[in-house]
């Protein structure tokens, strides 16, 4: 009845540590665009706690920046030309339509 316990361990992982978004020396400031950008969808929104990796008074700075940024036009708050490049190429004719005799 003398079992070894070390055959029902699991084998240890090693986890790679990822590397943080924000580095020390970033400011996180409205007039950084290169930084703000990292943290917007491709649609203009901002991008969730958990997808940036980043703290809550991280998100915090980040989320009042891209907001500051929007409202002085630095960045636009939606992205939409892929949706306006659909609505172009297909044109609705909205005439009446008159019976043919």
């Amino acid at each position: 009845m003398d079992k070894s316990k070390g055959s029902f361990l699991k084998p240890k992982r090693l986890f790679r540590r990822r590397l943080p978004p924000l580095q020390s020396g970033d400011r996180i400031d409205y007039r950084n665009m290169s930084l703000i950008s990292r943290f917007i969808s491709e649609q203009g929104k901002i991008l969730s706690r958990r997808v940036n990796r980043l703290t809550l008074k991280q998100q915090r700075l980040i989320t009042i920046a891209i907001k500051q940024a929007r409202i002085l036009s630095l960045l636009p708050f939606l992205n939409n030309e892929k949706q306006f490049e659909r609505a172009k190429s297909a044109v609705r004719t909205t005439g009446f339509r008159t019976k043919k005799q």
